[in-house]
């Protein structure tokens, strides 16, 4: 098919007026991350009939293809057009045309997460100590608490010692059994900074009594301060909520901006066509599994926010969470508005029929395909970590010069 160009300062214009738009890199996860706009989404030409329909609910949302001259753009649009997609465009000259109109490129996944996790430290200050610091207090028996909020995978590979699991969107819920004494300090982790700098505020801004301090650099400083790790840990943290967790957490979504609705509200949204709609259940895989709201497809709220990306490619789209506590959608909403969404919470929902049945998983890129994140398993170089560590402490200033995020933080 003859796939009709839009400019580089189109796409852009679409993204400072927060008009839908998918704006999809068809290259390789592996080369995707060497480089690309920050609002881009990577949707491999090979992996369109995989992940499309999941990732692109509505067949006439905005798509924008583009490649770095690899000749990809005509075999992805036909792809995309036989799933039935209708408004396709290709970028005028690919990623150098967006280089060439002097636009800025990000490096790495998931890479808008990581550049809004470091605008949050920077504008909160949120609090951290260094490996060394973290390990003199284990080895003094300090009354502290250490909470791991990668997914219980992440953990199991390897972790702080004496850490136990409490993915992100869990915290607020699971951080009054964890950590029941307010004397106790907390200390949250991840394998690099977003999710611990994430996690970390998610407790301050709702209110718990504890001092909480992120791990700077989670398992990467870790590593490189010559920390030892422990590996196949299954510790897990119960339910048990901080005090007034639940209305705080509604707090603080309301002071981002989110709104809760009804069923009804919801299926005027559904009604809207014209608009795309994402619906996210934010809970344990092993919750959505024994039940869940029909239409929402699982993503755990802390991945989510890490990951909306690769969640939701339509930038200027709507979200829809649902929990049936509400406490884990209330705090992921909040983060996701302060992101530029506009994100609803559903109140209600899980008195009537529910669908029992796992997730919707997608096949994950071929290992010679996919990007090799410098956090992952055991054996990643020193060097490498060093320069992903380097790389987060620019994206602030990144974002500066780019000027296209929209962020705001409560």
């Amino acid at each position: 098919m003859t796939v009709p160009s839009v400019t580089p300062s189109q796409v852009r214009t679409a993204l400072l007026l927060r008009a839908e738009i998918a704006l999809l890199d068809i290259r390789h996860e592996a080369t995707f991350a060497t480089g690309h706009p920050l609002f881009a989404a990577n949707m491999a030409a090979d992996r369109i009939a995989l992940e499309a329909e999941a990732r692109l609910p509505r067949k006439d949302v905005p798509i924008v293809i583009y490649d770095a001259g690899e000749g990809l753009v005509p075999q992805a649009a036909d792809r995309l057009a036989a799933l039935g997609y209708s408004n396709i465009r290709q970028l005028d000259g690919g990623l150098q045309g967006w280089k060439s109109a002097g636009y800025e490129v990000f490096e790495d996944v998931n890479s808008y997460a990581k550049a809004f996790g470091e605008l949050v430290e920077s504008r909160r200050h949120t609090p951290s100590l260094a490996a060394e610091e973290v390990g003199a207090l284990i080895a003094s028996g300090a009354n502290i608490r250490i909470l791991d909020v990668r997914r219980f995978d992440e953990y199991a590979t390897m972790n702080i010692p004496g850490s136990i699991s409490v993915p992100g969107a869990e915290l607020v819920l699971r951080t009054g059994r964890a950590a029941p004494d307010p004397e106790t300090t907390i200390i949250v982790n991840c394998a690099g900074r977003t999710r611990s700098i994430i996690g970390t505020q998610s407790l301050i801004n709702a209110g718990v009594a504890n001092k909480v301090m992120a791990l700077r650099n989670g398992t990467i400083g870790w590593t490189l301060a010559r920390q030892k790790l422990e590996h196949g840990s299954d510790r897990r943290g119960g339910i048990g909520a901080i005090a007034g967790g639940e209305t705080n957490a509604r707090d603080v979504a309301y002071r981002a901006g989110v709104r809760h609705i009804g069923l009804a509200e919801m299926a005027a949204l559904q009604e809207q066509g014209d608009r795309t709609l994402y619906r996210f259940d934010v809970r344990s895989e092993e919750e959505y599994t024994a039940g869940h709201l029909a239409g929402f497809r699982h993503y755990a709220g802390g991945q989510l926010v890490q990951e909306v990306d690769m969640a939701a490619p339509v930038r200027g789209a709507r979200i829809v969470l649902t929990d049936d506590r509400s406490v884990r959608a209330d705090m992921t909403a909040s983060w996701l508005a302060q992101m530029g969404w506009e994100v609803y919470v559903l109140a209600g929902g899980y008195d009537g029929a529910l669908e029992v049945g796992p997730p919707l998983v997608i096949p994950k890129p071929d290992p010679s395909h996919r990007y090799r994140r410098p956090y992952e398993g055991t054996d990643v170089k020193e060097s490498a970590m060093q320069a992903y560590l380097e790389w987060e402490y620019g994206l602030v200033d990144q974002l500066r010069r780019d000027a296209t995020h929209g962020f705001f933080v409560i």
